[in-house]
């Protein structure tokens, strides 16, 4: 059986159309944390190229940044995927709930 991200369980999907979004969306994330949870989080993010690669790197580095700030566990594991024809996906999960197969 083969393994996709959009099957990861999801506790909140992110739909963020610039990077001011994308920066509150970090927020919230950092907020809740990741260590101990049994889902992640979904950032769909529209599929203009530039705007993709701005949101998605303002995230990225804004979790880890979060994480290290509050001193917590930053052993997140994320993909980026084709979502649908509107958007591209970023699924977040901590490392303890990703499936073995992917290690």
């Amino acid at each position: 059986m083969e393994f996709h991200p959009k099957d990861l369980p999801i506790s909140k999907t992110y739909d963020l159309k610039d990077e001011k979004d994308a920066i509150e969306a970090v927020e919230d994330m950092v907020k809740h944390g990741f260590k101990g949870k049994k889902d992640g989080y979904r950032v769909l993010m529209p599929k203009e190229s530039k705007t993709a690669k701005r949101i998605g790197y303002s995230v990225t580095t804004g979790i880890t940044t979060g994480l290290r700030q509050k001193e917590e566990d930053r052993d997140v594991k994320y993909w980026t995927y084709h979502h649908d024809d509107d958007h591209y996906a970023i699924v977040l999960i901590h490392r303890d709930n990703v499936p073995e197969s992917e290690f």
